[in-house]
């Protein structure tokens, strides 16, 4: 794993490292580790998919919620979606963000980075079958 050239020391704690499509590797390390000293729970949503704030309908099968039909807890579940999102978005540059602008979770944001700049499990696969051979 390279890290970027200069003196990172004087970045900001407040906010999420800037990504901007050079050194994937260093950045999904550091944006994990912000994220979770952020909230735990949100590095959850990030890898696992947001949480879900579903109702069963007149035939018994789970759908979302609307707003309407939501109580206190679900509506934090909905804050704490916004919330991953936000901390994860933020640390995106301008060209990274045309590339998950159409993503509609975090799961599917991260997702589509890590495919972007790694590769699918198959790609990863056939780079490690390679260099082995």
């Amino acid at each position: 794993m390279s890290a970027p050239p200069g003196n990172w020391e004087e970045q900001s704690t407040d906010r999420p490292p800037l990504f901007n499509g050079h050194y994937y590797s260093w950045l999904i390390n550091r944006m994990r580790d912000h994220i979770i000293e952020e909230d735990y729970q949100l590095w959850d949503i990030i890898v696992d998919g947001p949480l879900a704030t579903m109702k069963k309908n007149a035939e018994g099968v789970d759908v979302p919620k609307t707003r309407a039909d939501c109580n206190a807890e679900d509506l934090r579940k909905w804050e704490k979606n916004a919330k991953a999102k936000k901390w994860l978005v933020c640390g995106l540059g301008l060209d990274e963000y045309s590339r998950i602008q159409i993503c509609t979770t975090t799961k599917k944001i991260w997702d589509t980075l890590q495919v972007d700049h790694e590769g699918t499990p198959q790609v990863k696969r056939s780079r490690g079958t390679l260099l082995y051979s």
